[in-house]
Formats: structure tokens, sequence, C-alpha cells
């Protein structure tokens, strides 16, 4: 243990898609605690937590019930597989997503995390169609720039060319198509309703390209959160639905960041009237306060596992952990008594109107997202639309507007993953104070970026 837990952090801890240059010389953010919708760091510094950590700190910060949870379930029980054994929180907690999930989704296989889950999703869907004779079904189709995790299976699944270069060659079979931003829409840009049907229809249009007997899935966002949440437009899902009931493939609704409360209903299918095959979820789940993920299944794709002697053969070492699972259990409750889902619902609209007064500054090209997920996107030209280069993206995004957020003491996400985007997600808790807080935040960092620019 050193005294400088800066040059520690340096040192020793290789933090998660960082660039790790750029503390060689320069002082590690190092967070301490956080309380409510606000985070501190070792000078005692508050920040508004506009992220909620990375979309998974929905029931806020300081939550001591969770905290107790945990203690108590590591004394009774702190760990045991579900490997051909169950544990009462693993069974609870199956059952109470069970009971949320819609249509027939009743099983529920845990994992660890996000990527986990849709890593699960790609191989549980490969082997339910060699099970049902159809073992040419194998490939996947999801859209261009969403990410849906770091595993092999998942990572060749998201759709941002630079974060797969590094490990190419990936898992061959998945393909993309164009996704729903809106605003840079190559046609229908001023029909919603038609350019999601276009933009579903290339959904079928790449099934039937790779040929209907080659392709087991399609994985979807409610919200599509790379490129800087992009919702759908009216009927997209229920079209892409009838494209997948026509050519047999499966859907799978990733919702590690848009389930539990973070558009206002349990899962983001909900929100927009759709019942996939499968939900991946994580995050939220726990609130963060212990890891877990899972991929819930429906009855029809779980039904030949459970015959004949049949078995799914993956897992995980931690999946289903009996001190994540009762945090699970405790968080849900707490959704539920203090009505959180409700209270994006009724906020959403304040929170979004709060974010639209930045259309006024000539940098802010778009704000769009859905609950308490938007995204605001960053333009050289309002009229035209022009975005940064390169070049501007690292002198004025990364270089200005990520580090003096911070540096006012707003804790979010300022990203180029597709174009320039900053991204807002808030714990749940969250209302009109820490709405107004952001906005003037942002105000006054992006008044600056654009005297840069």
């Amino acid at each position: 243990m050193g005294t400088d837990s800066s040059k520690t952090a340096y040192d020793h801890l290789w933090m998660h898609f960082t660039r790790m240059s750029s503390y060689r010389d320069n002082p590690v953010p190092t967070i301490v605690r956080g309380e409510g919708a606000y985070i501190y760091d070792d000078t005692g510094k508050r920040y508004l937590d506009g992220l909620s950590g990375l979309f998974v700190v929905n029931a806020g910060h300081g939550r001591a019930e969770l905290a107790e949870t945990a203690a108590k379930q590591a004394q009774q029980l702190a760990y045991f597989p579900i490997w051909s054994y169950a544990h009462p929180s693993a069974i609870d907690l199956a059952e109470r997503l069970a009971g949320y999930a819609p249509g027939d989704l009743n099983k529920v296989f845990f994992t660890t995390g996000g990527g986990e889950a849709v890593e699960t999703a790609w191989k549980l869907a490969k082997q339910y169609f060699k099970l049902v004779g159809k073992p040419g079904k194998h490939k996947v189709i999801s859209r261009a720039v969403a990410y849906h995790g770091t595993p092999q299976g998942a990572l060749s699944i998201t759709g941002l060319p630079a974060l797969k270069a590094p490990f190419e060659p990936l898992v061959p079979g998945a393909h993309k198509v164009p996704n729903t931003n809106i605003y840079r829409a190559p046609e229908h840009g001023d029909d919603p309703e038609a350019f999601g049907r276009w933009a579903a229809d290339r959904i079928e249009e790449a099934i039937l390209f790779e040929g209907p007997d080659t392709v087991a899935a399609v994985f979807l966002e409610p919200v599509q959160n790379a490129g800087g949440c992009f919702p759908p437009p009216p009927g997209y899902f229920q079209r892409v639905r009838e494209i997948c009931d026509r050519h047999d493939v499966l859907l799978v609704s990733d919702e590690v960041i848009c389930a539990f409360g973070r558009l206002g209903h349990m899962f983001g299918c909900d929100k927009f009237g759709y019942v996939p095959d499968m939900i991946t979820c994580a995050k939220g789940m726990t609130s963060g306060y212990s890891p877990i993920g899972a991929c819930i299944v429906s009855d029809r794709i779980a039904a030949p596992f459970y015959e004949d002697g049949n078995s799914f053969p993956h897992g995980y070492t931690f999946g289903g952990h009996p001190v994540s699972a009762a945090v699970a259990l405790t968080n849900l409750d707490i959704f539920e008594r203090e009505g959180l889902n409700a209270r994006v619902l009724e906020q959403e609209k304040s929170f979004y109107g709060t974010l639209q007064k930045l259309q006024d500054l000539p940098i802010v090209g778009d704000v769009r997202g859905d609950g308490y997920f938007y995204g605001i996107e960053l333009v050289k030209d309002k009229a035209t639309k022009e975005t940064f280069t390169d070049e501007e993206c690292e002198r004025i995004l990364y270089g200005h507007v990520s580090k003096e957020l911070y540096a006012n003491g707003l804790y979010c996400r300022a990203d180029d993953r597709g174009d320039p985007v900053v991204q807002l997600a808030p714990p749940l808790i969250s209302g009109q104070e820490q709405f107004d807080e952001a906005e003037q935040i942002l105000r006054s960092v992006l008044t600056e970026a654009w005297q840069k620019l």
C-alpha cells in the first residue's frame, strides 16, 4: 500500500477502455463514495452521476438496505454453483424475473454480466436450431454502430469496427443492417413510420440475402446505446417481429441497459410493445451493488433442452451467485415500493424538455432517447448536420468537453462511436433539480466548446 493512490492506480490498476498513457503525468480520477444521485472523489468534491455509474446504479447510491442484504446472504450461503444444483435466492430471482418478463419468457439462465448474457443467447440460438433439426441456422444479424459486449461472440455481434479490429478474426456469421438514427436517415427522415418500415425491411433483406435457412437470430436493443440513444421509429419492432416469425428467426432483445426502469418499465420491450424470444439483461438488476446478468428465454425455445436427456453445455462459475441474486431481489423490492418505473414515466418528458433547451446552442444538433436515457449529438453546422473531423473529436470532444464536464461536477459520457455525442442516464431517483443541474453544466461547457471549435 502506497501513500500516492493515483500513482499506485497507474502502476497496477489496468483500467477498462482507457488510454493508460493519459495518466502517466496526470492524476487518476478516484471516486470513493456515493449518495443518492451523487458521487464524491478522494478530495471530497461532489459530482452529479449523470450516467448511473455505467447505466447501472438505477436505485441510486448509498442504499444501506442492499448492503445489508449482501452481508446477510454471505453469512448464510456465500457461494454455491447452479451447475446441477439450486439455492433459494437464484430460485426466487428466476421466478421474479419470469413474472416480469412478457409472453412465455419463463426460463432464466444466469450470468455475471451483460456481455456473457449476449454470448449465452447466441450459443443457445445455435444449439436450439440443431436440436429442432435446422443445423444450418447459425448466423446473427445486428445493427451498425450497436454495442453488444466484449466476449468474442458478443463482439462479433457488435457493430463498431474500431472496437473489433484489434481482436480479429472473430466469430464468423455476424451481419449488420442500418440502425434507427432518424437524425441521419438515408431516406424517409421526415416520416418516422416510413423510416421504421425501411429500417426493419433491411433486416428481412439481410435474412434473404444470407438465406433464411442459415440465420438463427436478430439482436436489437430497445433503444440503441452506441451512437447516442437511438429510439425505435413507430411500428419498427412490430415489423421486425413479423419478419422474424416469417423466416423462423429468433428475436433477441438486448436490454443490458434498457431493462429495470431505464425506460420506465422492467423491460424495454414492454415500452415498445413487442415480445422477443429472449431478453438479455444485467446492470440495473442489482443497481450495481453486486454483479449479475441473465438471459431470459421463452418456453418454446427452452422446450427441446428439457427433453430426451438434452442439456445446454454452457455456464459461468459465478452465474446466479447467491449474494448477487439476493441483492437483486431486494433491489426489485425497492423498485416496487418506491414506484421507480412510474417515476421515470412521470418525469421523462421533463428530463427531455430540460435537455431540449440546449437546442439553442449552435453546437447541439439533436437531442434524442427515451425514459432516463438520452443522447445529445454535437455538430459543426446545424443546417447541414456536418459532424466533427477526427482531429476535432480528439481536441474538442475528448480534450475539452469530457474533461470540463467532469471538472464542473457532471460525470457522464462524451463519445464518438458513431457521431460525437454526450450521453446522460442518471439514477432513476433523479428529478428536476438534477435535470437543471445537468443542463446548466452542459450549457456552460458546450458554449466553451463551440468557441474552441
